[in-house]
């Protein structure tokens, strides 16, 4: 074993700023905090070159006096615990006394303050060392300036992602400070270009719009609950508002913004039933308790904290969300309560959908029963329960089987195909006669309608056909082909359409303004954190704006990386909020809609996986008759 000695002080201060600065947005964070806690009512970021060439922030705080400065920068050294017991009761959002000493290890760094307003000091600092100290002329409170951040820890500029990205990160960093000190004015700039701006008002609602936007923030409920130990503000969005990822749900504790996977769950948890799949509230909400039931001395960065009653807190938090949204009523909800049972009936279905998932598997697939509304309100259901399918070879032809329960099984006979199998584009081996029957309906006869079903034949067998289900097949390919379309059909907006955004989401979007010219959507930048739409894609219709921002929100949750797939995504969000109802079609309409299924990317089965056929073969019918006993 090699000699064991003491690492010098120049490199333990690297570190220790490897576990506190991991990127510029850290050196903003620890600086604003540090700018908090010298009771600043004003503060100023600026940054250069997404903060590796500059990041200052300047504050109108209580200053550093002279004599203090050596030990502002020395590791442990703080003025805001004193004792074991403070340890355990913090009301900063800094503490440890790292954050100035771990950012000039790796930086060179210039302070400017004074404590008084009669006369200031400025100091240099470079990896830690220092390197000049004078008087200088200062308004109360202090600048601090970070120029050329891991100069001398290159290695940790490759962990480092795309300039874009670590600015998005600063964003978010000064954007979750303002929302937990909303009587602090920020003002944060890049490159000169002010990105965010608070007036420092106290007033919540307006920082949330001047982060997300005006019309969101006009449309958030107040939140508002205490318990002995719990005191919980905020602002919450209706359940119809939301987004596709849990970001813009901001957790406050005692100022200080946190991550807790539990509590998040817990606000979720308050909307119930409200929320769509995937979808996720935008919540600002604020928990003030004493500094005693909470331990932020868990990790370097403070962002994680260990909670003293932390299950009472979580149902506090889902208690206050759901009480507060009974007291708005929310219109939409009403029907997606009334249609959330999906009761399984008996009906002996027999799945007709020879896609190579299907036919290649001899595993139980679970169809889950699908429910829908006709005008007259009356709920339809088209069920099908637990559903095994196997396939064997029997006399060149295929048998399958599928079976229901241990006591009743059908089986279905396909033509005769080669046996040999073969690779499809995509790699995966199917046999050649499920390839085209995967990609081919029969040529249907219409003979008649139920009120729900079409009843269609070839040959001997028969045809049931979902006509909704078929309807929102034929709708989903129509947008799908249109939004692959080379030239997208464009309407004018008789008035322009404004849209507001967070200041990180506009900027993602301001970059890709070409990019959302595939889903046809000519964005301009109209500032401000907003875009304006002057014209739009006929498909978009009829409720344009909703439209517009659910592709915007998908975008921005996936990005550019996969187009082709978020097309697909597009066109299934569209057409699964297009209102289909069933309704009586004249055999012309009826014979059109048969022939434009067959034409279909997929006849068996629409995009969301719901059977749109089922077929009764000659033995099918006998069995139903008892013709086989």
């Amino acid at each position: 074993m090699s000699k064991i000695h003491e690492l010098s002080p120049e490199l333990t201060n690297q570190i220790a700023a490897g576990e506190v600065i991991e990127r510029p947005a850290s050196v903003v964070k620890e600086l604003c905090e540090n700018s908090l806690d010298a009771g600043s009512t004003r503060i100023r970021i600026d940054f250069i070159d997404a903060g590796l060439k500059q990041v200052t922030v300047q504050d109108n705080g209580s200053g550093i006096a002279k004599d203090q400065i050596d030990l502002a920068f020395t590791r442990h050294a703080t003025s805001k615990i004193a004792t074991e017991r403070d340890l355990f009761n913090i009301s900063t959002l800094g503490f440890r006394g790292e954050a100035l000493a771990s950012i000039a290890a790796v930086s060179h760094v210039e302070v400017v303050t004074s404590s008084d307003n009669l006369g200031g000091v400025r100091a240099v600092f470079s990896g830690s060392e220092k390197k000049l100290q004078e008087d200088a002329a200062s308004p109360k409170g202090t600048k601090i300036s970070v120029s050329d951040l891991f100069f001398n820890t290159p290695a940790r500029l490759k962990y480092l992602r795309s300039e874009r990205t670590e600015i998005l990160k600063i964003v978010d960093i000064v954007n979750r400070l303002a929302l937990g000190h909303p009587d602090v004015a920020f003002t944060l700039t890049n490159n000169g270009k002010v990105l965010l701006k608070t007036n420092g008002r106290n007033d919540l609602r307006q920082d949330i719009a001047n982060i997300y936007g005006r019309q969101l923030a006009e449309k958030m409920d107040v939140l508002k609950n205490s318990s002995p130990d719990f005191k919980i503000t905020g602002l919450i969005s209706d359940p119809n508002t939301t987004r596709s990822n849990r970001n813009f749900i901001s957790l406050l504790l005692n100022g200080r913004y946190i991550k807790n996977y539990r509590l998040t769950q817990a606000i979720i948890a308050g909307y119930g039933s409200k929320l769509r799949p995937r979808r996720y509230p935008i919540a600002v909400v604020k928990i003030e308790l004493d500094p005693l039931l909470v331990d932020v001395n868990v990790h370097p960065t403070k962002q994680e904290v260990r909670l003293s009653k932390e299950q009472e807190l979580e149902r506090l938090l889902t208690t206050s969300i759901s009480e507060a949204l009974e007291k708005t009523p929310q219109i939409e909800s009403g029907l997606d309560n009334l249609l959330t049972p999906k009761k399984a009936t008996n009906i002996d279905q027999l799945k007709f959908n020879l896609n190579q998932d299907v036919v290649n598997t001899a595993r139980p697939i679970e169809f889950t029963p699908q429910v829908e509304a006709d005008e007259s309100n009356e709920v339809h259901e088209t069920a099908a329960e637990f559903v095994s399918l196997d396939k064997v070879r029997n006399d060149d032809k295929y048998v399958i089987t599928a079976s229901w329960d241990e006591n009743v099984a059908k089986q279905v006979q396909l033509d005769p195909f080669d046996a040999e199998k073969e690779e499809q584009k995509d790699g995966s081996v199917i046999s050649s006669g499920d390839e085209i029957l995967a990609n081919t309906l029969p040529q249907l006869t219409y003979l008649g309608a139920t009120k729900s079903y079409l009843i269609a034949r070839h040959d001997e067998d028969l045809y049931l056909v979902d006509q909704v289900t078929a309807e929102k097949r034929l709708a989903y390919d129509k947008i799908l082909q249109d939004l692959t379309s080379e030239n997208i059909s464009q309407q004018g907006l008789l008035s322009p359409l404004i849209l507001d955004f967070s200041n990180v989401d506009y900027l993602k979007l301001k970059e890709s303004l070409e990019n959302l010219k595939e889903f046809g959507l000519f964005l301009e930048d109209f500032g401000q954190n907003s875009l304006i739409l002057r014209t739009y894609p006929i498909w978009l219709q009829p409720n344009i704006e909703k439209n517009v921002r659910m592709i915007l929100d998908l975008y921005l949750n996936q990005g550019a990386n996969d187009l082709v797939k978020l097309k697909a995504q597009v066109a299934g969000e569209i057409s699964r909020h297009q209102k289909i109802r069933r309704r009586t079609l004249n055999p012309a309409e009826a014979q059109d809609l048969l022939k434009k299924l067959s034409t279909s990317s997929d006849p068996y089965q629409d995009f969301e996986g719901k059977i749109i056929i089922v077929q009764l073969g000659e033995n099918d019918l006998s069995k139903m008759f008892k013709k086989d006993e």
